[in-house]
C-alpha cells in the first residue's frame, strides 16, 4: 500500500534551518509530482512547494519562494524540503502529498520560536 512517512520537525529559532524528509513506498517513486503542503495552527492547508516527475522542475508558493528549496532523490524513493531562513509565520504541520492528493503523510511538526 501506499505509505508517505515524513520526518525531520522539530524546534528551531527564527533564522534557522530545517530539512524534512518524506519517505515513499507502495509506489513508483519516481514517475509521480510529489508536493508539500503545510497548515498553521487555526488555519487551513497552504500548498508550499511541488516537484515534477520528469526533469526536476519545481514550483514554490510566493511564501516560501527563495527560502525553501523541494528536491528528490528517486533512488531512495524519498522526498526533501530544505527550508532556510525560517520565519515564525513557517509554524505549521508539514505534510507530503502524492501527485493527485489522494495520499498524504502524517505530518512533522515545525516550530519556529525563540
Amino acid at each position: 500500500q501506499v505509505q508517505l512517512v515524513e520526518s525531520g520537525g522539530g524546534l528551531v529559532q527564527p533564522g534557522g534551518s530545517l530539512r524534512l524528509s518524506c519517505a515513499a513506498s507502495g509506489f513508483t517513486f519516481s514517475t509521480y509530482w510529489m508536493n508539500w503542503v503545510r497548515q498553521a495552527p487555526g488555519k487551513g492547508l497552504e500548498w508550499v512547494s511541488t516537484i515534477n516527475s520528469g526533469d526536476g522542475t519545481t514550483y514554490y508558493a510566493d511564501s516560501v519562494k527563495g527560502r525553501f528549496t523541494i528536491s528528490r532523490d528517486n533512488a531512495k524513493n524519498t522526498l526533501y524540503l530544505q527550508m532556510n531562513s525560517l520565519k515564525p509565520e513557517d509554524t505549521a504541520l508539514y505534510y507530503c502529498a502524492r501527485g493527485g492528493w489522494h495520499y498524504w503523510g502524517q505530518g512533522t511538526l515545525v516550530i519556529v520560536s525563540s
